[in-house]
């Protein structure tokens, strides 16, 4: 006789969270907002050519569905049943661009990833028809001109994609972010499938107005694209559909959040000047400037932080964005073979305890706020016969926090007044080093959460306060406040200033290493036969290391 299912105090609301690296899928606890049980499927990502980057968005789809139903048989171990979850959140990495055929579910191309350089070219050609002293594209959206966001990702399929040139033509193609090819899959699809996204990934395309909340025509002729292919924009909280297959068939979809509007929420930044740095595939940094839409002088983004109701008011954010910080982690084990594992790195950075004068500027995709430049590639400087493997392990920890350092400088600056601590959350906060380094690069308290899980938290909040659900209230007066870690500066100012003055160098040296023309086609030997000679010898030598690493020889 089977045992019977175990009430759970409270309902419960689950929450995707589909990042450029993996999906999960967790389950909270609306009355504690604690974690009942969680699954994660890692993802792979292509890179066709240089300054490419696709991934699959059948696999990403498979991958949700995985983790869906890989929780429910956890949750069905524990003895608690499936009834108890009331609702499902979505958040996920913003820009990436998709386009699908609505008859028949398939996509027309792989999704071009938010990292993905391919479109400078294009970006380079817009940026000509815009007049000097009247830049509606930025006034409008919030944005600047680039490969980043989504409208010159679907330009680039509009002009060199054949399928996705046929499906406009024949009325059969959708676009959208990720959110929402997860969403009109997960509610029907084919069968009736949701075709819609919120503000805040809306936000992200460089096609949507951020103070009329609407596609804006303007934006749409200049970038050439039909309106009829964009999906309809709902706030990020409401009952988009109900899941239309798999173990929670009939559970609404109700929270869906870019995931650093999510982690916003998660953090509990409510209030106009609070903000939060995430760590993860890139490193984000956002700040809650309330009704007003706050434009920088510095380099950062305004944007959409959330809108949590139908009737609700909208929140702006300002935002600094850096490309590449947890990916310089995958590269030195992926490309270098220098980590067997992620989590090595915080072991051999902890073994020398400090870079020996070597920088590591990781521009692999460009250099985004607060200097947005396309033409920027990585580089390691300051080597040495006595730099190893260990030194490079910390100098690129330490860039991870420089390039904190740059945006909250920005952000201080625009804001006017400097922060006196940094919350942060991410899988990469677990390394202490890590955490350490910010606070004294910083020199200000660095305060983690004891959940990292704040972007599913944020995701599973919006839905579980939806009209028609309403188990999780936002209310201050009910919000749980989560357990905290602080990390203090340890190192005397003067230090810090000199290596970030040393890192600000190495920056310069990194920029207009590309053209447009390289980027585009991925034909890196150009630009390789007309380097320098001390330059072509230097960038040997570092694949040299790295081929030595890789071989095991010490």
């Amino acid at each position: 006789m089977a045992a019977p299912k175990e009430a759970v105090e409270g309902p419960l609301v689950g929450a995707v969270v589909q990042s450029t690296s993996h999906s999960r899928f967790l389950v909270f606890n609306a009355k504690t907002s604690g974690i009942l049980t969680h699954y994660r499927v890692e993802l792979t990502q292509e890179f066709p050519k240089e300054g490419w980057v696709e991934q699959d968005p059948k696999e990403i789809l498979q991958s949700v569905y995985e983790c869906i139903e890989k929780t429910c048989e956890k949750l069905d171990k524990l003895n608690i049943d499936l009834s108890n979850i009331k609702a499902i959140g979505i958040s996920n990495q913003r820009e990436t661009a998709i386009v699908w055929d609505k008859l028949t579910g398939e996509p027309l191309y792989n999704a071009v990833v938010w990292l993905d350089l391919r479109s400078q070219g294009t970006v380079e050609n817009l940026g000509k028809k815009i007049p000097g002293n009247n830049n509606f594209v930025k006034s409008k959206t919030g944005l600047p001109l680039s490969t980043y966001f989504s409208a010159v990702k679907l330009r680039w399929m509009l002009d060199n994609v054949r399928q996705v040139q046929t499906a406009v033509e024949e009325g059969r193609a959708l676009f959208g972010t990720i959110d929402s090819w997860l969403i009109w899959s997960l509610t029907g699809g084919v069968n009736g499938g949701v075709h819609c996204t919120d503000v805040t990934n809306a936000s992200r395309t460089m096609l949507f107005n951020i103070h009329s909340l609407e596609w804006d025509k303007e934006l749409c002729d200049f970038f050439e694209i039909p309106m009829n292919i964009l999906p309809k924009v709902w706030s990020c909280s409401e009952i988009y559909g109900q899941m239309k297959t798999g173990s929670l068939v009939g559970v609404p979809i109700s929270g869906c959040l870019g995931d650093q509007s999510a982690a916003l929420i998660g953090q509990m930044c409510f209030e106009e000047g609070q903000a939060k740095n995430t760590y993860g595939t890139g490193c984000f940094l956002l700040c809650n400037t309330g009704r007003k839409c706050v434009f920088s002088e510095h380099g950062l983004l305004t944007t959409v932080a959330y809108k949590l109701g139908k009737d609700k008011p909208v929140i702006y954010a300002l935002e600094g964005s850096v490309a590449i910080a947890g990916a310089v982690i995958r590269w030195l084990k992926d490309n270098l073979g220098i980590l067997k594992s992620p989590e090595e790195i915080e072991l051999l950075a902890r073994e020398v305890g400090t870079s020996y004068g070597c920088y590591f500027i990781p521009a692999f995709s460009g250099l985004y706020a607060p200097y947005w430049e396309p033409s920027a590639r990585g580089i390691i400087c300051g080597l040495t016969q006595f730099t190893n493997k260990c030194h490079i392990a910390f100098a690129a920890l330490e860039a991870i926090c420089f390039q904190t350092r740059e945006i909250t400088d920005a952000m201080n600056r625009d804001c006017g007044i400097p922060f006196d601590h940094l919350k942060v959350d991410g899988e990469m906060t677990k390394n202490k080093i890590l955490m350490q380094l910010q606070a004294d690069i910083l020199h200000i308290p660095v305060v983690k959460p004891c959940i990292t899980e704040t972007i599913a938290l944020g995701a599973a909040m919006a839905a579980g306060a939806a009209e028609g659900v309403g188990v999780w209230s936002l209310e201050p007066d009910n919000l749980k406040s989560l357990m905290r870690e602080e990390f203090e500066p340890q190192i005397k100012a003067t230090e810090c200033e000199i290596r970030y003055a040393t890192w600000k160098r190495a920056v310069m040296k990194s920029m207009g290493w590309v053209t447009s023309q390289s980027a585009e086609n991925g034909q890196s030997s150009r630009i390789f036969s007309s380097l320098p000679l001390g330059i072509f010898i230097v960038s040997s030598m570092i694949l040299l290391i790295g081929a030595r690493y890789i071989s095991g020889i010490p």
